[in-house]
């Protein structure tokens, strides 16, 4: 069984224009949002995909629509809820709350989701997944899990597409 997934992080919203930390919050797509996420549709053209997914957030189904066409829309796809620190900036973070943040793995957002929660509901929905390609349009934290999950890491900017096969 093989599972490729085409995971495509959500064109820049308002909050990530001005730095800001981002979870379950759902400010807009901005204009260059919308224009990055338009042209995915020439990336993604021509390919048959078993499924197209989208987070349940506006972010993710609006750059889906405009690169694509209308997904499924999945709530498990959402970024990790980041309670108290939605919002804030790199800069306004503590040291140690910076540190637990890079080490990714382990990280329990203050009153917000746990790691452990968050990498459940995304396993769940890989666990779901038929063989095939699958393009799934969601975001940054969602990808540095499936990412490192299976081998690597790597900064996903805004409006990018990674593949990544799922073995069996």
């Amino acid at each position: 069984m093989v599972v490729r997934m085409w995971l495509v992080r959500h064109g820049e919203t308002t909050w990530n224009a001005q730095g800001r930390f981002l979870g379950w919050h759902d400010p807009p797509l901005t204009a260059r949002g919308r224009r990055q996420a338009e042209r995915l549709r020439a990336e993604l053209a021509g390919h048959d995909f078993a499924g197209v997914w989208s987070s349940d957030l506006s972010r993710a189904v609006e750059t889906a629509r405009l690169a694509w066409g209308e997904p499924r829309e999945d709530r498990r796809l959402r970024e990790m809820d980041l309670g108290a620190l939605e919002g804030l900036t790199w800069a306004e973070l503590s040291r140690e709350l910076r540190s637990r943040l890079v080490a990714f793995e382990g990280f329990d957002a203050p009153g917000g989701e746990t790691f452990a929660d968050f990498a459940s509901r995304v396993g769940a929905f890989v666990d779901d997944l038929i063989d095939g390609d699958h393009v799934v349009f969601t975001h940054g934290g969602v990808i540095r899990l499936l990412l490192r999950t299976w081998g690597t890491d790597q900064p996903i900017p805004p409006a990018s597409v990674v593949v990544l096969e799922v073995p069996g």
